[in-house]
């Protein structure tokens, strides 16, 4: 009865004032709400596949379904082994190891470009660290990931290829190219609440993405189709890199100089600084616009 007849002067008052100019966010606030960054992560995860007949199963029929067809009209077009001229492998094998991490990547991506606008009625109603919600949606694609490196493994053991100890490694490179969805996802999430256009912009991206990347093909054949004075501007994709280096691990193929393998971990922190700093600059004014 006490704490009610106190005057309204003596309660405590939080100020909540917007970020201006360029800088990194409120480390401490940011573990201060961390239960809730957990909340918004599960919630992602169940919303992908609620409802879903096959629900996570999807993260292991996706791959395998455009695995197949990539081998199927390859098939018709051209000997797959022909794509794989100097490796002992199953193209099967291949597809699938470029392809389970490139789909989680993309979703990854996709999913965090649009949440902030998706969370728009969350946003206008309480305060939190709104970073919380792009980081949050690339939780599906993490689950992805993982779910896909074991389906590349069992492939692999499929077609009598046997990982050796450096698959040991796989899950950091799975954490390499998470590092980079979340990035990216958090530069454009910031993006799509002022230009709308992003989505459309973003799904063109990852679509060529899916054919300029060597995804079903080796780096190597790829270049050798252009002058060399072009391969430099297409080992910036850090993409590449992460997608050799993965499929290093789990089976053994050679990999690409080191300047392509050194791409994905100079772009991985970069993306991730520059995300954050324009994600915090930006979001003073999502209120009013989203």
């Amino acid at each position: 009865m006490e704490a009610a007849n106190t005057p309204a002067s003596d309660q405590p008052v939080t100020v909540i004032e917007p970020v201006r100019g360029w800088r990194l966010p409120d480390f401490r606030e940011f573990w201060r709400y961390r239960d809730l960054l957990v909340v918004l992560a599960r919630r992602d995860i169940v919303v992908r596949y609620k409802q879903a007949i096959f629900g996570p199963g999807w993260a292991v029929l996706q791959p395998l379904l455009v695995a197949g067809m990539f081998a199927f009209f390859l098939g018709i077009i051209t000997d797959t082994t022909e794509i794989l001229p100097d490796q002992d492998l199953p193209y099967g094998a291949f597809a699938v190891a470029g392809i389970v991490l490139w789909l989680a990547f993309a979703t990854g991506v996709n999913m965090s470009a649009l949440s902030t606008v998706m969370s728009s009625m969350l946003i206008e109603k309480v305060y939190f660290p709104r970073l919380m919600i792009p980081i949050a949606a690339v939780a599906p694609a993490a689950v992805d990931m993982v779910i896909g490196m074991f389906v590349a493994i069992a492939v692999a053991i499929g077609f009598g290829v046997v990982p050796d100890a450096r698959v040991l490694l796989a899950p950091f490179v799975l954490l390499l190219a998470l590092s980079l969805a979340v990035g990216l996802g958090i530069f454009l999430s910031a993006l799509n609440v002022r230009y709308r256009d992003t989505t459309m912009l973003v799904n063109f991206v990852l679509l060529a993405g899916l054919f300029i990347t060597p995804i079903t093909y080796p780096y190597e054949l790829f270049v050798s189709q252009f002058p060399a004075a072009l391969e430099p501007i297409y080992a910036l994709n850090p993409m590449v890199g992460v997608l050799e280096l993965f499929r290093w691990c789990l089976l053994g193929t050679p990999l690409p100089n080191l300047a392509v393998l050194a791409v994905p971990f100079v772009a991985a922190p970069v993306f991730l600084v520059a995300g954050v700093l324009y994600f915090e600059r930006s979001q003073r004014g999502f209120a009013d616009v989203i």
